[in-house]
This record gives C-alpha cells, sequence and structure tokens, in this order.
C-alpha cells in the first residue's frame, strides 16, 4: 500500500476500534474527511487484508468487518490490529518482487543480475517487469532491514538469506528465544517488530517440526493487547526518528483531538477540492515521547512561529521529510526541550508545583502493594514520612494534570495534602463519583 492509504486506513481503524461500529457509512465517512465511495474502498481493501492473515475465518463472520476484527480474540495472542502492518507499505507490485526474490535467495547466493532473471521468468505476465536499478534498490532495502547479507568473495556480490543464527539453534533454544521475544514485544516499546519477528519465528518452528498447529508449545503466556494507538501511531516512528537523527525538519497534515475531522484525502480532481480541517505543519521534530498512563505518543517539535510544540502522534497524518538544520541549532533547540519537560510527569511544560500525598498501605498481613507501586512508578519523587499506617509521597512536577490519573488510581488508598487546589479539585470529583453511586445506595 502507498503510504498516504496507509495513513487514512490508520485513522479509519482507529476510529472503527473506537466507535465499536456506531456510526453510519455517511457519519463515518464526514468524520475521516472522505466520501463514501472511498469509504466502502476502504472496508473492502481491509477485509481482504484480514482474510489473507486469516485464512480459517469462518464465512459467518466474512460478512461483517467487525467480526473479523473480532475473530479468535481468546484465543490469540496478537494485538488487535497488528495485521494492518503485516500489509503495509508494499504495493502489491513491490509485495510479488520481494517475495519472488526472497524465494529465489532462499535456494541458493544469487547477483543481482541473477536475481533480474529470476523475475523475468517468475513474475506473472501482466505484471511489471522490473529493471536492474529496481532490483539493486530491493537488495539494499533487504540487507539494511537484516534480511539478506553479501556473501563472501569479490563483485559481482552474491547474496544469500541472513537467517544462519536460527538455524544454529536447537528446538529448546529457539523456543526459550521465542518466549523473551513474546515477553519483551508485550512489555517494551516500539513493539511492532517484535511482533513481527515473533511470527516469523513461529512459522520457522512449525517448518522445521512439521506441525502445522502454529501455537503448538509456543505461548506459555497469554497478553491481551489494549492500546490500539500505541501499535497504529508506530506506523509514523521510523520517519520521525530518522528525522531526528539526520536533523531533518518535517512536513505533516495535523488534526487536533479537539478536530471533527481525523483524515484529509489528497484531491487531484479539483472538482472534488474540500476545505480541509488539518493544518499544514512544519517543524523540527525534537523528541518522542510515550505516555504509558494512555497508550499515547507524542512529537516534542519547535516551529519558527510558537517555539516548542506538542503534537499527538495519532492526529499526524501525510509526514514528509524537509530540509536539514543546522547542527548547533538542533542542539541548542533540543537542550531547551530537555530543560522544559525536566519536571514533566509527561510532557507538560507549564508551571512547577510541588505535590505531596499521604498513602494508606494495606493490610499489614501481607505484601505493601501500595508503597511497592509507588516506588516503582513515582518517577523522582521520595517519600518523606512514614508510620506503620500510612506514608507521605512528595514530588515537584510542571502541572497537575498529568500525575491528576495516577493518583486518582490509587482510589481510598491516596489523599492528596497539598496544593489546597489540587486538594479541592480532587474532592470536587470524589463528592461527583459519591452522588452517582448515592441512589443505588438507598436502594440497598
Amino acid at each position: 500500500m502507498a503510504r498516504e492509504s496507509f495513513d487514512k486506513e490508520i485513522q479509519f481503524l482507529r476510529m472503527f476500534v473506537l466507535t465499536s461500529g456506531a456510526y453510519s457509512r455517511q457519519q463515518f465517512a464526514e468524520r475521516l474527511g472522505i466520501s463514501v465511495h472511498t469509504f466502502d474502498k476502504t472496508i473492502r481493501r481491509l477485509k481482504e487484508v484480514v482474510a489473507a492473515m486469516h485464512q480459517q475465518v469462518p464465512d459467518t463472520q466474512k460478512k461483517e468487518f467487525a467480526d473479523m476484527l473480532r475473530y479468535s480474540y481468546f484465543d490469540s495472542t496478537d494485538p488487535m490490529l497488528l495485521f494492518l502492518f503485516r500489509a503495509k507499505s508494499l504495493k502489491e507490485s513491490e509485495s510479488q518482487r520481494i517475495s519472488t526474490l526472497l524465494a529465489a535467495l532462499n535456494e541458493q547466493p544469487l547477483t543481482a543480475t541473477q536475481l533480474l532473471e529470476v523475475c523475468s521468468k517468475e513474475l506473472p505476465t501482466d505484471a511489471s517487469l522490473p529493471d536492474e536499478k529496481t532490483i539493486r534498490n530491493d537488495l539494499k532495502y533487504l540487507e539494511e532491514v537484516g534480511v539478506i547479507t553479501k556473501a563472501s568473495g569479490s563483485r559481482p556480490y552474491r547474496y544469500r538469506i541472513h537467517n544462519a543464527f536460527i538455524y544454529e539453534l536447537t528446538q529448546d533454544e529457539l523456543l526459550d528465544l521465542y518466549d523473551f521475544i513474546d515477553v519483551m514485544a508485550n512489555t517494551q516499546v516500539p513493539s511492532v517488530q517484535g511482533y513481527l519477528l515473533r511470527d516469523g519465528l513461529k512459522k520457522h518452528m512449525n517448518r522445521t517440526t512439521g506441525t502445522s498447529n502454529e501455537t503448538a508449545g509456543t505461548e506459555p503466556f497469554l497478553y491481551k493487547y489494549h492500546y490500539y494507538s500505541r501499535i497504529l501511531d508506530e506506523a509514523h516512528l521510523s520517519t520521525l526518528l530518522s528525522a531526528i537523527t539526520q536533523r531533518l525538519k518535517v512536513q505533516f497534515l495535523y488534526f487536533s483531538p479537539k478536530n471533527n475531522q481525523a483524515y484529509s484525502s489528497k484531491n487531484t480532481n479539483p472538482l472534488f477540492e474540500r476545505e480541509m480541517e488539518g493544518k499544514l505543519q512544519k517543524a523540527v521534530p525534537l523528541q518522542i515521547v510515550y505516555d504509558h498512563q494512555y497508550g499515547r505518543w507524542y512529537l516534542l517539535a519547535h516551529d519558527s512561529r510558537h517555539g516548542i510544540r506538542k503534537f499527538r502522534m495519532e492526529g499526524m497524518t501525510q509526514i514528509e521529510h524537509g530540509d536539514p538544520v543546522d547542527n548547533a541549532f538542533f542542539e541548542e533547540k533540543k537542550m531547551e526541550v530537555d530543560e522544559r519537560i525536566k519536571l514533566s510527569w509527561v510532557i507538560d511544560t507549564g508551571r512547577a508545583v510541588t505535590v505531596k500525598a499521604r498513602f494508606y498501605n494495606p493490610a499489614r498481613s501481607g505484601p505493601n502493594f501500595i508503597k511497592d507501586r509507588v516506588h516503582l512508578q513515582g518517577q523522582w519523587g521520595e517519600i518523606t514520612e512514614e508510620n506503620e499506617d500510612s506514608f507521605v509521597y512528595e514530588i515537584t512536577v510542571n502541572g497537575t494534570t498529568e500525575i491528576k490519573p495516577w493518583i486518582r488510581s490509587f482510589g481510598s488508598s491516596c489523599e492528596v495534602l497539598e496544593p489546597r487546589g489540587f486538594r479541592k479539585e480532587m474532592i470536587a470529583e470524589w463528592k461527583e463519583l459519591a452522588e452517582y453511586y448515592e441512589p443505588v445506595r438507598e436502594n440497598f
């Protein structure tokens, strides 16, 4: 798929999951900024992708796209929507060509000229035949991502599949490697590469053992994935990280979370042009931050008009690299953003305040999981007072907005002491919650 098309499908799937199919076709198309015709084409394309990844989907579940997304939810350890990454970035012609190259290299090392001859023989007659430059670009890409490597010898270079390491491991060692990749992919970010590596390793073990059961002996852990934005937004990571590494500006169309529209297609026909709600942004990317609380990615960048800007990556589409910037300028702005977020719970750059909260210990008979969690998640905060029943935790942060959900998640085990304004906010929230439950108590 082309990059622009993938942007559309990212926003399409995000909205589909969030709305659970509650929108009509017209409402869905308007919210995305596409036509109903494009909506129908996207649905058909996604159905084809899911069907290709899950050949065993029952016919009754092929009728509704929502059912296809929910397929085997309790039996599968794959995060939802990962299937999109298996079909992304490559057009159909590229997919056919690269598959042909890998199949040929799996048999023996070959040169670029020999691979060109293989493509001429193996590709379908209706497919566009590549030239030698295209083959060399494909080989360069496959070598960069570690799929192939140059065989020893002089020019012309011969390429081979880079899989010697896997074949040197025993079946037990492969299972240990699979378990390690499984744990890391489910607990670390970014994770998409780990999931794809896990799937490839699973298929290899199934081939070597001669079993058709894909889960036989390979899934001692069962993770259930909920952060769709985290998976979907990883599509932008490579582009943005390479821009940061190369000190390049980026240009993208940005849709604020408050917008009524989440996407806008590229209109090539002036008769069908429509006003876009997204804003074209040009900025110097400086840092990427991941929010574990909500599973969101953020880009911190420098804008020539507004200085340091914060963008939620779920609203970024059509990202393109721009001109390089001066190294000294980049380092100056990087130091500035580091200083601005030094006391941020996530990315807040507001005024610094000192938050003081009392945490109440659980029953004395068991482990103190409250204190353990504060130690684990409390970042640079410190415990300043402690007794048998409770302890006081203190931290200086930029504003209270981002730390509030963490404190609120402790429920009655946490009491905000300072600042007074923050304490009043929490009291008002808990009073509101109490009112919701009051009629239920009266019924009892």
